[in-house]
């Protein structure tokens, strides 16, 4: 059933009232009503089945291009009103000595409400049957090994968020997030190895009756990985042509390429894109992408407005190696001149939006993976990352936890202990081929951290990139 609690909205409206009452220029508020679920299997016994309640008010007030931010959990008025009052009081008190004014340009009002409609809501299934797909998902990793330890995750996170401001905009949105994930590890003959599978996406529990999400594929596949893993090879270290899969060219993008675009990095300097709009830095064949509403069915993230209240489009950051555009909250928008992405994000009701990213991938090319395999010819292909470090210089590192060694185009054998390095300015120079396969993700486990701001449900992923150069770690 659909409904909307309008004496939300109509203390939304009455906050936003007294905080231009209190003499601020502008006034956001927001309320969040968000369930969050988490199921852990070690070796098949729960470690964990918890569930968690977050609801509460987020106000932000603006006066002289500066911002306040205030929250409260509470849902009454004299809770909300004191919040109002606090943020109006930061943004004053802060205005005289903020050197980077954040002024933004008004917008019609924004009257909209959307319903998450999917065929399998996670609040309307039983405890029981996403505990059966966690088990059914570890039992399946016996099909290919015989572990050492497994472990069995499940999450999910919905819920209603309410968004009004003083140009009288309404906004009313229902985020979506389940995600699964198997991973075996063996210690056979003293030599760990790890493998693990798993989906996250805006879809509801169907996810996991398509074939190749089935929880029976995604253990098997764990099991597989991880035998491959304990019968890996290690690879020569070295600059070396790679295929990067879409796991990691997404992490790539992500963490290397769209930290560097936010535009709070961009407007004071700090990231080495600032003032390059127009200029060539990739091949004809490089194309990042930051998107809001890609289609539920390809496992992105689903979000038509930020925390702004901004509608989220298609961003493009790269355009066939060209530099076309930064992600922008209003502030940052109105000071270079451009228009808001919908890129203004916070965690939760208790923190202030920040520029932050969406869904965000490499473009797809035309080449099919046999081809990109054939035309990589010898070489690595480096499928997924089990996380790394990045810098705001665009430098990063990235452990592969899988990875194969291809020669005269086939896979010959899985590597062990490798790891891709360099700059992604540089990188993103060396882009030699691009499959037209797209693959995106996101997920309850993990996600973006920022200023103190994490966990943030992402997307990533994209398409498959071959590079004629890139540091690969391994043997000496």
């Amino acid at each position: 059933m659909k409904t909307i609690d309008e004496d939300i909205f109509d203390l939304l409206h009455k906050a936003v009232n007294k905080g231009l009452e209190l003499g601020a220029n502008f006034v956001e508020a927001r309320y969040d009503d968000m369930s969050l679920m988490t199921v852990n299997l070690l070796n098949e016994r729960i470690r964990e089945a918890s569930t968690k309640l977050r609801k509460g008010f987020g106000i932000m007030a603006y006066f002289d291009g500066s911002p306040g931010f205030s929250f409260t959990p509470e849902r009454n008025w004299e809770s909300i009103h004191t919040t109002v009052e606090n943020a109006v009081k930061i943004a004053k008190a802060t205005a005289p000595r903020n050197k980077v004014k954040m002024e933004f340009e008004r917008q019609k009002p924004i009257v909209d409400k959307q319903f998450t409609e999917v065929k399998k809501h996670p609040k309307n299934m039983e405890f029981n049957e996403k505990l059966s797909m966690l088990k059914r998902g570890v039992k399946a990793i016996e099909e290919k090994i015989q572990p050492s330890s497994t472990t069995g995750l499940y999450g999910e996170l919905f819920g209603d968020k309410y968004f009004v401001n003083s140009e009288e905009s309404e906004i009313f949105w229902q985020p979506l997030i389940v995600d699964l994930r198997i991973q075996a590890i063996s210690m056979a003959e003293g030599k760990r190895a790890n493998g693990i599978d798993g989906v996250g996406s805006s879809l509801g529990l169907e996810l996991f009756d398509k074939e190749e999400y089935l929880p029976e594929t995604i253990g098997s596949n764990a099991g597989k990985y991880c035998k491959e893993q304990s019968e890996a090879k290690a690879i020569k270290a070295g600059k070396q042509k790679a295929l990067i899969g879409w796991r990691l060219g997404g992490v790539l993008a992500h963490e290397s390429f769209g930290h560097l675009s936010e535009s709070d990095f961009v407007v004071t300097g700090m990231s080495p894109l600032s003032d390059k709009i127009g200029e060539v830095l990739g091949t004809e064949m490089t194309t990042i992408i930051d998107e809001g509403t890609i289609p539920r069915e390809t496992n992105g993230l689903w979000l038509p407005y930020d925390d702004q209240g901004i509608k989220t489009d298609k961003t493009v950051l790269l355009e066939k190696g060209i530099l076309k555009g930064y992600l922008h909250n209003r502030g940052t928008a109105k000071k270079m001149n451009a228009e808001p992405t919908g890129n203004s994000r916070a965690i939760t009701f208790m923190y202030p939006p920040i520029p932050r990213m969406k869904n965000t991938y490499f473009a797809p090319g035309d080449l099919s993976l046999e081809e990109a395999l054939e035309q990589l010819k010898d070489g690595f292909y480096a499928v997924s990352s089990s996380g790394g470090q990045v810098g705001l210089d665009g430098n990063f590192l990235f452990n592969c936890n899988r990875g194969y060694w291809v020669e005269n185009g086939e896979i010959k054998y899985a590597v062990r202990d490798s790891s891709l390095s360099g700059n992604i300015l540089e990188l993103i120079k060396h882009v030699q081929g691009v499959t037209k396969d797209f693959n995106i993700m996101t997920g309850y486990f993990g996600g973006c951290g920022k200023s103190g701001q994490f966990p943030l449900p992402v997307g990533l992923g994209g398409a498959e990139l071959l590079v004629d150069e890139v540091l690969v770690g391994g043997a000496k």
